[in-house]
């Protein structure tokens, strides 16, 4: 078909849609082999970063691949090869600008990993979210930009086997060999709508978050969901089974959603809360293809926690004062200040929760003389000019 020889700009006005090629690169996993990366990485001030973990396919998520574009030249360093020392990489990287897509995820991992806290940053999805795009995933906008479609299986891919197939280490070359030139797309449709300012403040933002890694496990992390429905047998029977279900994923090595999801336990806690029989509770249960296994631990779990007494169970943290129930007059404050939000984002084609979301927006009702403390700047730029602030005022 003639139209795969066609460039890009050429393939997008035709509405031509062609797998790209995967570009040449140089797969690191040998001790001392980050040599080349790091001769690359001497001169050049921004660098290309994306990220590949297992937290798929294992309790604890790792790092498993970082993709590397530096020039036009694309790396690929397997980080979980043994005896691959990266400390001379987190010095290289230390004050370069990074391009990324979705960095947040990514940002946390390797604060976790190596405590490494990016200098600067361009997120494209960032910026794909504040010129208003309704699809702003990386296979989307390469495909709306570069007409070319990004085999989705490496999304879904076990990324801790080894070794890495070719498949595999091609696609996650591609994930980073068309990021600069999406960058310098979307870099120039944000100055010509005076939002980059915007961009760099939210970039800013999620470095800064990112930098505090993920949050630590706590004593309450088991109330999921509609547990604060739970007063009795409800509540023990889910504390039981959660802890239940930590305890299986790390036996197993699995993330905790494949032994069984949070519907499942919510489901079994809600059915104790309501007074049915034990039987009746477990006849409910199919954990699929591990039923038979691990079902009887299960079921163990749920007598344990039918016989507890509710007032043994850890006591909920101190109340946040961020979440203390608004006043009605504070409810009805939130409520104007919502409206001027959302007009605001439809004339600007934007989400509207990137100006600010609910938990914002009911900070700004307690607190309106705290916006810019609430906000970024360009947000707070936005809701101050707005009929709600300025009467607050």
């Amino acid at each position: 078909m003639i139209s795969r020889f066609l460039p890009p700009p050429v393939r997008r006005l035709l509405g031509v849609k062609v797998a790209s090629r995967p570009p040449s690169y140089l797969l690191l996993d040998q001790p001392g082999s980050l040599g080349p990366l790091l001769q690359a990485l001497g001169p050049v001030r921004e660098v290309t970063l994306d990220t590949e973990a297992d937290n798929m396919y294992h309790y604890k998520t790792r790092v498993c691949l970082l993709q590397f574009m530096v020039g036009r030249e694309v790396f690929l360093v397997d980080v979980l090869a043994p005896g691959l020392d990266l400390r001379p990489l987190w010095q290289a990287l230390a004050g370069k600008h990074l391009i990324m897509h979705g960095s947040d995820f990514d940002i946390r991992l390797l604060h976790d990993l190596c405590g490494f806290v990016p200098h600067s940053l361009f997120d494209t999805m960032l910026a794909a979210q504040l010129l208003g795009r309704q699809r702003f995933g990386l296979a989307a906008l390469l495909e709306e930009h570069f007409g070319v479609l990004l085999d989705k299986d490496g999304q879904k891919a076990n990324w801790s086997r080894r070794p890495i197939t070719p498949k595999l280490l091609n696609y996650a070359a591609l994930d980073v060999w068309h990021l600069p030139d999406l960058r310098d797309i979307l870099a120039k449709e944000l100055r010509k709508l005076s939002r980059l300012g915007w961009l760099e403040q939210q970039c800013e933002a999620q470095i800064r978050s990112g930098a505090e890694g993920f949050a630590p496990p706590t004593e309450n992390d088991w109330r999921i969901g509609r547990s604060e429905r739970l007063r009795g047998p409800g509540l023990t029977v889910l504390h039981a089974i959660w802890h239940w279900r930590e305890a299986q994923a790390q036996r197993i090595d699995t993330p905790p959603f494949k032994v069984c999801g949070n519907a499942l336990i919510l489901k079994i806690a809600e059915a104790a809360e309501a007074g049915e029989a034990e039987s009746a509770i477990l006849s409910q249960i199919n954990l699929g293809k591990r039923h038979d296994r691990i079902f009887p631990s299960l079921a163990a779990a749920i007598r344990a926690g039918l016989t507890r007494d509710p007032q043994t169970l850890p006591r909920r943290p101190g109340r946040d004062p961020n979440h203390v129930s608004l006043t009605q007059k504070q409810v009805e404050f939130q409520d104007r200040i919502k409206a001027d939000r959302d007009r605001v984002a439809a004339k600007l084609g934007i989400d509207p929760t990137l100006i600010a979301n609910r938990s914002l927006l009911a900070q700004i009702a307690r607190q309106p003389g705290d916006l810019d403390r609430i906000l970024l700047p360009w947000q707070a730029d936005l809701l101050r000019a707005e009929p709600s602030l300025n009467a607050a005022h």
